[in-house]
């Protein structure tokens, strides 16, 4: 993975809620506005109403205040509706548009990002962010818009009491963006220390059966405490430096207010000001306090959500390696068609994954025909699924190439290339609904009968019973045994008859009897159907036409089983292991 060369910006997701996002904030402006007009209109109550008295100005003024009110309160809810809209649907825009990147990635790609930090980043950060825009929308301009207003109308009203207001507010902006500064980078890294907690969550969570096996509860208890704790004792410290805004700001704003009254009595015994300016004052000043609480809380909350905007960013800004940057439109029908009988070309071809650390598979060389069943056995860690895996192109060849039907496999779109390979991946994966539905996930065209006929190769034949096609599948399978699941996946992609079959190991939870007659019921499939079989048994694969044997990623044998077990001391030794 690497940062691609057009820098994405995050904002252009919220293009299509521009009008929310300015109407939002304008709404919000008038009702700030009303909110500055509101002392006034206090102030000259108390003078003329309650001072004179005038009993009849009184309740005009008292009335002209319920409907500011009333007003104030319609705009308000009206701007919160324009701002959660414009804040939800950036969210739901870049999240799409994030999963969709994702989809794209190759297995280096996967690999490199890591499933732990992605899904943090497609929920917490997410969802962060989203509130930051909310906020943003809603007191970005609102909170500054009602400081610098109160601030004009005190020195409209006492141009003494306009600069202590105006210190008050220089100190505070100070103090603020102090703080700020010290807590922008924690924020980041408590997200970071995030991943870990997710990391650990999810590997427990779906390896809770092999733990529990174990007996290694206790081991994980610690695990996850160790990282909990590391996670809380940086939020905590973030904690401390945000929770110095609150009371330093109500400091900083009741010595402003003291300072205020006193000059606002000695002001009023001398003449200069009424008693009516004098509670305009003060209740600028309390306006000046809450919004920059406001404030300070909305930027220490800007920063995080900048941060994981930046964590989002770096998702979308990461490109998978290996394809070829434009993919040639071609008719997939015809190349499969060609008259080559080379199907799957390896020259010299290398793997690396992540691009660092040592190469997973090295200088591997060969070819397949049309037709053919190759066998794949070697031990774990071997690089026999890696190898697949480059037929399919989910790992990109470091070195060499990998040729499918004459072309470079990056030379292919996804869809094309995998429109003609059907794969059984190492772990059987399937998806809530019915067999039937998880059957469609390779071929939505299939019929029924295409369907049924797919379930009897794979010996599967059996498991749909009296609810037929439409028995329900749990999430990952969880109602049917390790056989079942294997079965079933199996069908799945057989389902689409691909001109290439790959079978992962997928045959692990099968007895033998099972094995042998799916091997057989595949190789009876009408056409040239070129099937892979990886597997640990030697019996899986000993009738294949070609069997490959890999030893720490690099090919030691090829061919028949007969050839091998005269030329290829690994294969012979795998064979006596497995008889003895």
């Amino acid at each position: 993975m690497k940062p691609s060369k057009n820098k994405l910006q995050l904002l252009s997701y919220a293009k299509p809620f521009i009008l929310e996002s300015v109407l939002g904030p304008l709404l919000k402006l008038a009702e700030a506005t009303l909110d500055l007009i509101v002392p006034l209109i206090i102030a000259a109550m108390i003078d003329r109403g309650v001072g004179a008295p005038d009993r009849v100005y009184l309740i005009k003024q008292s009335l002209l205040l319920v409907a500011a009110a009333a007003v104030g309160l319609l705009l308000s809810v009206t701007a919160q509706f324009f701002c959660a809209k414009a804040a939800v649907g950036f969210a739901a825009s870049l999240r799409s548009a994030v999963f969709r990147h994702i989809q794209g990635f190759t297995y280096t790609g996967l690999d490199w990002a890591g499933i732990p930090t992605l899904i943090t980043r497609l929920t917490s950060d997410m969802n962060r962010l989203q509130n930051g825009v909310n906020l943003s929308l809603r007191l970005l301009l609102r909170s500054p818009f009602i400081v610098a207003g109160s601030v004009v109308l005190a020195f409209y009203i006492d141009i003494r009491s306009g600069w202590i207001i105006t210190v008050a507010v220089a100190i505070l902006a100070a103090v603020t963006l102090a703080i700020i500064l010290g807590v922008a980078p924690v924020y980041k890294r408590v997200q970071e220390k995030l991943d870990g907690v997710t990391e650990t969550t999810g590997e427990n969570l779906e390896g809770a059966r092999v733990i529990r096996a174990l007996t290694l509860e206790e081991r994980e208890k610690r695990t996850f405490r160790s990282r909990n704790d590391i996670l809380n004792r940086t939020q905590r410290f973030a904690g401390r430096i945000s929770a110095l805004l609150n009371p330093l700001t109500i400091v900083i704003i009741n010595l402003g207010i003291v300072a205020l009254i006193r000059n606002g009595v000695i002001s009023v015994e001398a003449g200069t000001l009424t008693a009516g300016e004098v509670v305009a004052l003060y209740n600028y000043m309390a306006q000046i306090l809450i919004e920059l609480v406001k404030f300070a809380n909305l930027v220490v909350q800007l920063s995080g959500a900048i941060a994981c905007g930046g964590r989002i960013k770096d998702v979308l800004e990461m490109s998978s390696e290996p394809q070829s940057a434009t993919h040639k439109t071609q008719n997939a029908k015809r190349i499969w068609q060609d008259d080559s009988e080379t199907v799957v070309r390896f020259d010299h071809a290398a793997l690396k994954y992540c691009g660092a650390g040592d190469n997973a598979l090295s200088d591997i060389d060969f070819s397949v025909k049309r037709g053919q069943t190759v066998g794949i056995i070697g031990g774990t860690g071997s690089g026999k699924t890696s190898l697949v895996n480059m037929i399919a192109g989910f790992y990109p060849a470091t070195e060499g190439r990998v040729c499918v039907a004459g072309r470079d496999v990056g030379d292919y779109s996804p869809a094309e290339l995998l429109s003609h390979i059907g794969i059984v991946p190492q772990k059987a994966a399937l998806f809530s609904g019915t067999i039937r539905s998880n059957l469609a996930w390779s071929n939505e065209n299939a019929s029924e009968a295409g369907m049924l006929a797919a379930l009897k190769i794979a010996q599967a034949d059996n498991i749909p019973g009296e609810e037929g096609l439409d028995k329900k599948i749990e999430q990952g399978g969880r109602n049917l045994s390790g056989g079942q699941r294997q079965r079933l996946t199996i069908a799945r992609a057989v389902v689409r008859m691909p001109d290439i079959l790959i079978l992962d190991d997928s045959a692990s939870a099968l007895d033998y009897a099972t094995d042998a007659a799916l091997r057989r019921a595949i190789a009876g499939l009408p056409g040239n159907m070129t099937v892979f079989i990886v597997s640990q048994r030697a019996a899986s694969v000993m009738n294949a036409d070609v069997i490959i044997t890999l030893d720490d990623g690099r090919i030691v044998g090829m061919g028949t089983h007969d050839e091998l077990l005269e030329t290829c001391e690994v294969y012979k030794e795998t064979i006596s292991v497995q008889q003895s």
